[in-house]
């Protein structure tokens, strides 16, 4: 049926409930889950004396953060048994970022939440699920 489940996401509670949904559906397909976590790029100013946190020190949470999450769904994937491989990508539009990772990737199906944590501008401008739906020419199962 499937194989290779990309898993986008952002260590937020619905990610978790949706991480089941895509270990479950690796377990029955036998397919292999392509994790990915977007990081957020700097944001550069024209002042660049004004930064409120030096590039590097950014740059550098941001791994951290994009690592802790992959790793949370690399232990999940080992312990049901599903092969996975994880990837993080910097991106100022993470619908766009997942949507290029599945073609890159050759992935078959998209299993995200049906929200993450994007504040504010997520009622404003939309969520990155909803974009990712409106985008997408591969099927997405959204967990809510």
């Amino acid at each position: 049926m499937y194989k290779r489940i990309l898993f986008p996401t952002d260590g937020s509670d619905i990610t978790s409930k949706a991480m089941e949904s895509a270990l479950d559906l690796a377990r029955l397909s036998g397919a292999e889950v392509v994790a990915l976590a977007v990081k957020d790029p700097f944001p550069y100013s024209a002042i660049s004396e004004m930064q409120p946190v030096p590039p590097q020190e950014f740059f550098d949470a941001q791994n951290r953060l994009a690592n802790a999450r992959l790793k949370a769904v690399t232990v999940a994937c080992a312990a049901a048994g599903v092969a996975c491989r994880a990837l993080s990508s910097e991106a100022l539009h993470p619908w766009q970022s997942i949507l290029d990772t599945a073609k890159e990737e050759l992935c078959d199906v998209i299993v995200m939440a049906s929200h993450g944590r994007r504040g504010v501008s997520a009622l404003l401008l939309g969520s990155e699920t909803q974009k990712v739906l409106t985008h997408s020419t591969l099927p997405v199962l959204v967990v809510r």
